[in-house]
């Protein structure tokens, strides 16, 4: 526990009622000498929590954020069905006629949105210059025959659902999905995330550090994999051009900004987006009605992921989190990313949290620390509207 005589490990600030929030990061920084990362939280829109501790890191830091970026790519989505522009359940061949291909007429954006249409890859996959391209990839995709009957079942489409979605943007606004973000969220409202790294922050970026593992990790890894030809293989284009393990988010990928996977973060600015887009923030009103939150967060796909192959559940284009943080409430929306980095909204208790970290944990995606620190947060909140 953090005391007068015990400095503690994280810089920056905590409010008034957040203290065991910092003193539960303080422990995880503590676990790990190597470990570097960043926390933010809001509360009704004010920022309550802004810390970062670990080698090299500062406040300012910016991460290669993999799947969290599919958070502000939906956010976007979520903005242009509230305005009317597209339309969940009309079908995605109305905005993009070429869609229609290989069987695929009958598919609406909800169906494409909760990762139901079966389009995770390509039978050839995708080249390196076509996986950061999205709009290269979409083209691609709607030539492309479902890899199961659309709406049956549901599977990750981990590197094609923001190309697929994006391409309705840009159809519906004349704007790439990146640049309607920026535009609409990320400039606008002065949110630390982004899809297509300018080069005036490159400066501020750390690398993402390749997952550290033991020999009987390594081992359990070398099991569960799958064959390239796999539902999982084509999904994660495996079949195509392997991952590299040494580089797991090269810069050029988070200068393309493919929106799937390839945004630029800090802690910060992944709290500050989902605090827009529920709460008021600095005067200005949030970005979704509370009918639109509840919406895009209300569970869609439940239950075995043809991909993951395990139980995932999916709203609009968001995660939702029952099963693996029961602390949340229901209605809390959000996005994590293999790197361990992690963002939502619980618009019941007005929480948005943000957390990057540096090293990928094992085995990807959502690790202890980010959820004991969620945890954290949420009791903090509660405790302060007591």
């Amino acid at each position: 526990m953090t005391s007068e005589t015990t400095p503690p490990l994280s810089a920056g600030t905590a409010a008034e009622g957040f203290e065991s929030l910092r003193e539960a990061f303080d422990t995880v920084l503590a676990a790990d000498p190597e470990h570097a990362a960043q926390v933010a939280v809001y509360a009704d829109g004010r920022q309550v929590v802004d810390l970062w501790g670990g080698p090299l890191i500062t406040g300012d830091s910016l991460l290669g954020v993999f799947s969290s970026t599919k958070g502000a790519a939906h956010l976007s989505v979520a903005l242009l069905v509230q305005d009317g522009a597209l339309d969940l359940d009309k079908e995605v061949r109305h905005y993009w006629p070429e869609f229609a291909a290989e069987g695929k007429e009958s598919i609406t954006l909800r169906t494409l949105i909760t990762h139901q249409a079966g389009l995770i890859g390509t039978d050839a996959g995708f080249s390196a210059e076509e996986a950061v391209d999205d709009r290269a990839m979409a083209a691609l995709l709607a030539a492309q025959r479902p890899f199961w009957r659309p709406g049956t079942a549901h599977g990750y489409h981990g590197m094609t659902i923001a190309a697929l979605t994006g391409e309705l943007v840009f159809r519906t606004t004349g704007l790439s999905l990146a640049e309607y973000y920026a535009r609409h969220i990320g400039d606008a409202r002065g949110v630390d995330l982004f899809i297509g790294l300018p080069g005036t922050h490159e400066h501020r970026v750390l690398d993402v550090q390749p997952m550290r593992t033991t020999a009987a990790q390594r081992a359990a890894l070398a099991v569960g994999a799958e064959a390239p030809g796999s539902l999982s293989g084509i999904a994660f284009n495996r079949h195509r051009a392997p991952a590299s393990a040494d580089e797991p988010l090269p810069r050029a990928v988070l200068a393309a900004g493919p929106a799937s996977y390839g945004g630029t973060s800090s802690a910060r600015g992944l709290a500050r987006m989902y605090a827009n887009a529920i709460s008021t923030v600095d005067g200005r009103p949030p970005l979704l009605t509370a009918s639109t939150a509840a919406e895009f967060a209300q569970p869609h796909s439940v239950g075995q992921d043809l991909v993951l192959r395990r139980p995932t559940a999916f709203g609009l284009g968001f995660q939702s989190y029952g099963d693996r943080m029961p602390f949340l409430s229901a209605g809390a929306f959000g996005h994590d990313g293999y790197g361990g980095s992690l963002g939502f909204a619980d618009p019941r208790t007005g929480l948005a949290f943000g957390y990057v970290r540096r090293s990928i944990p094992f085995p990807g995606g959502l690790g202890e620390d980010v959820i004991t620190l969620a945890k954290a947060a949420t009791f903090c909140a509660a405790a302060a509207t007591e």
